[in-house]
């Protein structure tokens, strides 16, 4: 089954890098996840202030801001598909996830099929 790790920082450095792991880290994770056979897919995001949100009212009317979510705390940084047989496995790859660290986390939801 497909899992979608979605990778959200808490602290970001001056760079705008996850502020409480290596690229080191990264790179170690990454091999782990295509080593082990299970990675479908994975991006990292550019830097925060490139995004863009929009919104559509009920009246048809676009809305363009910069910037996510003004809420937010957190910052999606990049996401992986990983294909495991079960929610028990994608969640201990996620806690593997140099993002899932200190004030980050990692959202895991399964890649919904409709073809099945």
């Amino acid at each position: 089954m497909k899992y979608m790790l979605l990778i959200n920082s808490g602290a970001i450095d001056e760079n705008g890098a996850a502020a409480e792991c290596s690229v080191e880290d990264w790179m170690a994770y990454d091999k782990a996840v295509r080593d082990a056979g299970i990675y479908v897919s994975g991006e990292s995001l550019a830097d925060l202030v490139t995004a863009t949100s929009v919104r559509v009212g009920a009246d048809g009317e676009r809305t363009v801001t910069d910037g996510p979510f003004a809420e937010t705390r957190e910052v999606l940084g990049g996401f992986y598909v990983i294909d495991v047989p079960d929610l028990d496995v994608a969640l201990d790859w996620a806690a593997r996830c140099p993002g899932a660290r200190g004030s980050g986390s990692v959202v895991v939801r399964p890649v919904a099929d409709f073809g099945a």
